[in-house]
């Protein structure tokens, strides 16, 4: 029973920090264990989600693909987000 309070909390505080992040101007990183280790989804509060990398080179986020607002939908319904 405790075991499932404690997932109850971390899914909203999930929920919780995902909404704040957007709200705020900021993307929220979906990291997947579908992908390779230096690859996640960012979401942006215009709703988009890109594939990116962290290059080595410059530090930061590349975008690798941005996808349409369907394929953006799919990816928030496959991580349980919702818009």
């Amino acid at each position: 029973m405790k075991i499932k309070q404690l997932e109850k909390s971390a899914n909203e505080a999930i929920k919780n920090l995902h909404e704040s992040k957007l709200k705020n101007g900021f993307p929220f990183m979906i990291n997947s264990d579908d992908l390779p280790s230096n690859q996640c989804y960012l979401e942006y509060p215009n709703g988009s989600i890109r594939l990116v990398f962290l290059s080595r080179r410059t530090s930061d986020f590349e975008t690798i693909i941005e996808y349409s607002l369907e394929e953006s939908n799919l990816i928030r319904k496959k991580f349980f987000i919702t818009q």
